[in-house]
């Protein structure tokens, strides 16, 4: 048994590319691979620091953002804002590069970004020499992909995570859904589009700032 764990609290951030199955699945794997690689390592970027990120799974990054090392949760919109504006400023890049007309490089602009964030306490603990992060709020921000929600370019909120950030949902504007999971229970979550939201970040504009 791992002798080193810690619980901790703060917010967990998964941003998946919307359309990765169905891109990977009908391009070509060399190409297919390197341009979801070079999106992904985009919002890497863009997410760490402050974030931490703690895992890349296959067409998601999983960040944390722990209460002591974030301790701002109303700057946190505008963060993932920006890296939404940076993954589709790469995306056009690798569009607009007519060097190659295979089909991982045409069908580009058919991928996507959706971000899901929740706030809750996970504990973190190393087995066989690996660092990970484990407990029903990191199984729970996972689970949340798969979501009733339309669209493939959003930000989902828990209500703990849209507490912790400051925002009233209502006066922003946000879609409330509730979604269900075994052993989990009802989720109370908002949504926001992520195609304002950028727009509102690259004019220096309040992005979901408090109501």
């Amino acid at each position: 048994m791992s002798e080193d764990i810690r619980a901790e609290a703060g917010f967990l951030v998964l941003a998946d590319i919307s359309g990765f199955t169905a891109f990977v699945a009908g391009t070509e794997l060399e190409h297919g691979a390197q341009v979801t690689g070079v999106l992904l390592e985009a919002v890497m970027r863009r997410l760490s620091p402050p974030l931490e990120i703690q895992e890349l799974e296959g067409d998601a990054v999983f960040a944390l953002g722990p209460d002591g090392a974030l301790a701002d949760g109303g700057a946190l919109p505008a963060l993932l804002a920006d890296a939404f504006a940076v993954f589709k400023e790469e995306q056009r890049r690798l569009a607009s590069d007519d060097s190659c007309a295979c089909r991982a490089c045409r069908n580009v602009p058919s991928l996507d970004l959706k971000l899901v964030v929740h706030h809750g306490r996970f504990v973190r603990q190393t087995v066989g020499g690996r660092s990970r992060v484990a407990g029903p709020d990191v199984i729970l921000v996972h689970r949340l992909l798969k979501n009733p929600v339309g669209g493939s370019a959003y930000l989902l909120l828990t209500a703990p995570a849209l507490e912790r950030v400051g925002v009233d949902p209502v006066a922003r504007g946000m879609q409330q859904h509730f979604v269900s999971y075994p052993h989990l229970g009802e989720v109370p979550c908002f949504v926001a589009d992520l195609e304002p939201l950028a727009r509102s970040a690259s004019t220096g504009a309040p992005v979901l700032s408090a109501a």
